[in-house]
């Protein structure tokens, strides 16, 4: 089962029930919302989860009570939710779809249905062809317009799930092979070893005495939808998920040139193959060959990269930007890796939108290996988020206070806040309280559409104040969601090394902002970044190596991230700021 499926399931159901307001519909939604977000994002499939503990265990979760353990415990014994199968009675309509297109929430949706019959984006397409929607009370020809740029943003990341999403599964289906003795070596490949932001598909290599027998292993598995193509080395399945997955049983002795080749982006392949042509060799996924056809190297990804003259690379760089000629020069940098990682600059609370409390979060960083975390949680001007005005900050960092006294150094809580820049680029909060803050996250989260030249003058501001110690997803996007508002890094990296502040990497899976496209661009600077989960769930702590391997997409190195600091460094580092 997917913890996907399951968590996109909660959030239909909260859509549903918000189209109709009642006296509780504002509270289940919420309930709804925050359950989706927790088995979202949990590193775990939610049925082991359950049959670890049953209920107890469910209800062990962030924001799930009896009510909705008995809901997840009837889709993991039946695949259904009867809760989804009532609300879809009256709504028949396809939400997930819908609600995908950037600015279609549920209730237009219900009211696009009701008008003209719209269950899901087919309708929706040929209701946009046909001009229907813009003569409907409440829309017009902006509506239409608006809608239409969702739908094209939609479709152009069709088929690609989040890298959240996907490698959680494959690292399933690794770890089934792996421990049913049937496989020696498994392991992936493709764009998801690259961790790119967005995956199409799956890649996985494996090593058997027994091929026939793993894949018909891999197509009994509980994530496995249906086999589409089934043979004796590869099979290819539809995954439960919503993507397919290439499973390739090799031969040892041409495993490293398999990874090789599965590995690299076509350009980046296309690159290293004609080395291999002017030196005389020839390179496929079965090894280095020299002009008679003998074999120089198929077993490891190194040696095959060394005889071609080349230093290895790392995965993350394999993108044909300039990494090949710097690993003819044998100057591959030495990237920034998930254990550089000392602390956590950007974490929520239940005080806002977080599901669980500041103790909670402390165990859960503790757990991660962390020596320090900054709790920064939502201001007044979001209400969505529950933010909070001076006064509850300050009565807030009393608690922090007695809970740094209470831990002994065992873990070090910086006092911070996620501090709104409002439209004219003033900061959420009063300067005496942002004064009396170790970390101040500077974001963007109103007024998305400004032009590039007031956007980008409205966070120089900001950074200009003196007050943000770091700026929170810089560029405001959401992956498959929400394009980034107009602005220019350049300038605004600039600004940003003038007032010593650090640039987010903000690794929450929807999120990867900065991008490693961006982070190449802001590098040029010199700035620090900071890799943050912008954890809203003792869970979230394990999106920081998202945030690491879009880094090292970004060819950071350990010395350019900001939180690679140690606990006493980082108090250092932060008073120096102030």
């Amino acid at each position: 089962m997917s913890n996907k499926v399951l968590a996109d399931m909660l959030e239909e159901i909260a859509d549903l029930i918000s189209v109709d307001e009642t006296p509780n519909s504002k509270f289940e939604v919420r309930a709804y919302k925050k359950a989706a977000l927790t088995i979202g994002t949990l590193q775990e499939p939610v049925e082991q989860i359950y049959a670890s503990g049953g209920k107890g265990a469910l209800m062990a979760l962030p924001g799930i009570g009896k009510g909705l353990a008995e809901k997840i415990e009837a889709y993991i014994k039946t695949g259904n939710i009867p809760r989804l199968d009532e609300l879809k009675k009256r709504y028949p309509i396809r939400m997930g779809e819908l609600t995908g297109v950037q600015g279609l929430g549920p209730k237009t949706a219900v009211a696009l249905y009701k008008a003209l019959g719209i269950k899901g984006i087919d309708d929706l397409k040929k209701a946009l062809q046909e001009h229907k929607i813009r003569g409907l009370p409440g829309f017009g020809e902006k509506s239409e317009e608006l809608l239409e740029t969702g739908l094209q943003m939609r479709e152009s990341s069709k088929g690609r799930l989040l890298l959240g999403d996907a490698m959680p599964e494959a690292e399933q289906i690794i770890k089934a092979l792996s421990k049913s003795g049937l496989a020696d070596k498994v392991l992936i490949a493709g764009s998801a070893r690259r961790m790119r932001e967005t995956v199409g598909d799956l890649d996985i290599l494996a090593t058997s005495k027994e091929p026939e027998k793993v894949m018909d292993l891999f197509s009994r598995l509980p994530s496995v939808e249906r086999v589409i193509v089934s043979g004796p080395t590869k099979t290819t399945a539809w995954l439960k998920i919503g993507m397919s997955c290439d499973l390739r049983v090799i031969e040892p002795d041409s495993f490293g040139a398999a990874l090789q080749y599965f590995t690299g982006s076509k350009d980046h392949n296309v690159q290293v193959r004609q080395i291999a042509v002017k030196k005389g060799y020839k390179l496929n996924e079965y090894g280095l060959f020299d002009r008679k056809g003998r074999l120089l190297s198929s077993k490891e990804e190194p040696e095959i990269y060394g005889i071609l003259g080349m230093q290895w690379m790392p995965p993350e760089m394999r993108e044909a930007r300039g990494e090949v000629k710097l690993a003819q020069e044998h100057k591959i940098p030495k990237l920034v890796e998930l254990g550089d990682i000392r602390g956590d600059m950007h974490t929520h609370t239940k005080e806002t939108d977080g599901a669980n409390t500041i103790e909670e979060m402390v165990d859960a960083a503790i757990g991660a290996h962390l020596q320090y975390i900054a709790v920064t949680n939502h201001t007044k001007s979001l209400p969505v988020a529950h933010g909070m005005n001076d006064s509850q900050f300050l009565d807030f960092f009393k608690k922090v206070d007695k809970l740094n006294d209470k831990l002994g150094g065992k873990l070090m809580i910086f006092k911070g806040a996620e501090v709104d820049i409002l439209k004219d680029g003033s900061l959420d909060l009063e300067p005496a309280t942002l004064k009396k803050m170790d970390c101040v996250v500077g974001s963007v989260h109103s007024f998305f559409k400004m032009p590039e030249a007031e956007m980008t003058a409205r966070i120089e501001k900001a950074l200009d104040s003196g007050m943000v110690t770091i700026l929170g997803h810089p560029t405001g996007r959401e992956v498959n969601g929400r394009e980034p508002y107009q602005l220019r890094l350049d300038k605004v990296a600039e600004c940003a090394e003038r007032n010593d502040v650090a640039l987010e990497i903000d690794a929450f899976p929807s999120r990867l902002d900065l991008n490693d496209t961006n982070i190449m661009l802001a590098s040029r600077y010199k700035v620090a970044f900071s890799i943050d989960s912008d954890s809203h769930s003792t869970s979230h702590f394990g999106f920081l190596r998202y945030g690491v391997g879009t880094a090292r997409r970004g060819w950071l190195t350990k010395g350019r991230v900001f939180n690679t600091a140690d606990a006493k460094g980082m108090a250092k580092l932060l008073d120096s700021r102030r």
